[in-house]
């Protein structure tokens, strides 16, 4: 399996997310890799560091999450990998709940989104960004695995 880790995706990506997608919410699964050193392209000097300079855009995508309806659901620390093989392991998982693909598109064209992605991207060094949905994006509680 390749794994790649990109910070923006490319023009079959984004066909693909305009295209109507699954009924109801998206919970899109973030795998995040961060530069040691903030890295803004307007070349800004900046003591942060990339996990610092992500989590100013990461406050700001909050108020945004809510603005349409969505809210970020968890996110942690990665420690540790117990199953599979990877080159690198992503620094952080995130998971980020959008009421549908619309939303979230609507929420990336906010001008507010163009003010604080220069923390993404200076933060950033990829990620992988997972869309999932249906009935099973709830916590599994006594049900575990079920349907």
């Amino acid at each position: 399996m390749k794994v790649e880790n990109q910070v923006l995706p490319d023009g079959e990506r984004i066909k693909g997310f305009l295209e109507p997608g699954p009924d109801g919410p998206i919970y899109m699964v973030n795998l995040l890799r961060f530069k040691e050193k903030a890295e803004y392209e307007d070349g800004r000097e900046t003591d942060l560091t990339g996990k610092q300079a992500y989590a100013t855009y990461g406050e700001g995508v909050q108020k945004l999450l809510a603005k349409v309806g969505g809210g970020g659901m968890f996110h942690a620390d990665v420690t540790w990998l117990m199953l599979g093989e990877v080159e690198d392991l992503w620094d952080t998982v995130a998971i980020a709940m959008y009421p549908s693909r619309a939303k979230m598109f609507e929420m990336m064209r906010l001008p507010e989104m163009a003010e604080i992605g220069a923390h993404r991207s200076a933060g950033l060094a990829g990620q992988l960004n997972i869309e999932t949905a249906g009935a099973s994006g709830q916590w599994l509680g006594d049900e575990g695995f079920g349907t």
